[in-house]
């Protein structure tokens, strides 16, 4: 257990997270859910597996030995997840990077941090009842504040610049139907959370398999993905059928096929690579590891949010935004640290 190396490795998930969607932004001649489902492919199928393959032992064995009750929580978890997933990409383009990762972000860290400590019974005991676990709610309460920040940022935002300018730098920039959807994608994202936990006994068979601790939860990755590409997968053809964009996989106008898919696959990798990292970081954090939801929560808006600023999706604001954003940051940034604390005294 290591609660700094931790946090460094949730800090990578989260530069992962808030960077992948900056490469769909060169596609171009394809609808959102051909590219989406194109790189769905690499992030929910193709890493999961290659990855898990190679770095845990046996992983074929282990999944065919896990208790069936797991596979199916873990399945369902990510089938739900994959709800918000799909709404998350809506956010993107109503919202922006930086403002509609905070507000989804600040549901999903709320719900996927106190909600499997409060399912197991344990919210009492580990949480409020230690200085280790009062900390951590603290970090997670200052995380929120932070998020509650940017999603004032964001609404200075909407005050002060016209449409035309909002557009610029978002072609469809709509706070209200942001908003609306953004709600729904973080409350249905935090069962990403929930899957994760599902998945306790495959990570004790994979150890036992002699994988290493570090990558133990990886073979729990594969199945609640799993979960989260059938929605996906079911969502974008049904929007191929009905905007009749099947075709755009076999051709893009205005740009290289090799372009497109190449563009998608780092995309989808980066993507995958979130919760890679995601995976090393909890198992540093001992007994209390549900305040690794926190921790990356907190680190892909300081990373989306960066973007958004070096996209310039915050060009035109006056002091009072810019000054929100920077906030926003700094308290961001403390909430790590204080998860991070929490944890280092509860190792004690």
């Amino acid at each position: 257990m290591n609660p700094l190396l931790g946090v460094c490795f949730h800090w990578l998930g989260g530069l992962a997270s808030g960077s992948f969607y900056v490469p769909y932004r060169g596609v171009k001649g394809w609808a959102w859910e051909t590219y989406w489902l194109a790189g769905g492919f690499f992030s929910w199928i193709i890493a999961p597996w290659l990855l898990a393959g190679l770095m845990t032992n046996n992983l074929l064995g282990t999944l065919s030995q896990a208790p069936a009750s797991s596979l199916i929580w873990c399945f369902i978890f990510g089938v739900l997840w994959g709800l918000g997933g799909l709404t998350f990409g809506l956010t993107m383009r109503y919202l922006g990077m930086s403002l509609g990762m905070a507000v989804v972000l600040g549901f999903c860290a709320a719900f996927g941090t106190l909600m499997p400590p409060l399912f197991n019974g344990e919210f009492v005991t580990k949480v409020l009842g230690t200085q280790s676990g009062l900390i951590i709610l603290l970090g997670v309460v200052v995380c929120l504040i932070g998020i509650g920040i940017a999603g004032a940022a964001g609404v200075s935002k909407e005050r002060e610049l016209t449409t035309e300018q909002k557009q610029a730098a978002i072609q469809e920039f709509n706070l209200r139907r942001g908003l609306m959807v953004a709600v729904f994608s973080g409350v249905m994202s935090a069962c990403f959370a929930y899957g994760l936990a599902a998945g306790d006994p495959i990570k004790a068979i994979t150890l036992k398999e002699g994988t290493s601790t570090l990558w133990q939860g990886l073979p729990v990755l594969v199945v609640v993905l799993a979960g989260g590409f059938t929605t996906n997968f079911i969502w974008c053809l049904i929007l191929n059928l009905r905007n009749r964009t099947g075709h755009q996989y076999f051709q893009a106008s205005g740009a290289p096929m090799a372009t497109n898919y190449l563009l998608c696959a780092v995309a989808g990798t980066t993507w995958y690579f979130q919760f890679f990292f995601y995976t090393m970081g909890e198992t540093q954090m001992g007994a209390y590891k549900f305040s690794s939801w926190t921790l990356h929560m907190a680190s892909i808006i300081i990373f989306s949010t960066l973007w958004g600023i070096a996209l310039h999706e915050w060009r035109g604001t006056g002091r009072l935004t810019k000054s929100l954003v920077g906030l926003s940051l700094c308290v961001l940034v403390g909430s790590t640290l204080i998860v991070g604390y929490g944890n280092y005294l509860g190792r004690k």
